[in-house]
């Protein structure tokens, strides 16, 4: 069997995450990545939409979950994209990078990210 990878890049939503008010009332842009590693390799000889994952739908959702409740942490936020992936019944795995390019930090720097990775099998 073959891995199949499907991934989203560079997914740019405007949220209100973080610790400090400042970020909840200002809100800021937020760049997500997710790579969703396929249980099966059937789509690549089936050609059928029904053996992968909708990769619109979950941007979708994704820009949902960002631009939806405010979380504190990112960690927290790459957990919720990380189970709406996992609640795809063809995701075996995904990592998830979510990125804050404008964080608030004194030193010049090209963003602050978390990146998290999670099994189907995990709790």
């Amino acid at each position: 069997m073959s891995d199949v990878v499907v991934r989203i890049r560079g997914l740019e939503v405007y949220g209100r995450h973080g610790v400090h008010d400042a970020e909840r009332v200002l809100g800021q842009r937020f760049v997500v990545d997710i790579d969703m590693v396929l249980a099966h390799d059937r789509p690549a000889t089936t050609d059928d939409l029904a053996d992968t994952v909708d990769y619109a739908l979950i941007a979708e959702d994704v820009a949902g979950i960002v631009g939806g409740e405010p979380v504190a942490l990112l960690e927290r936020l790459c957990r919720l994209i990380a189970d709406r992936a996992l609640r795809e019944p063809a995701v075996r795995s995904v990592t998830v990078t979510v990125a804050k390019p404008q964080v608030a930090i004194r030193h010049v720097l090209d963003d602050v990210s978390v990146t998290l990775h999670a099994d189907r099998d995990e709790p």
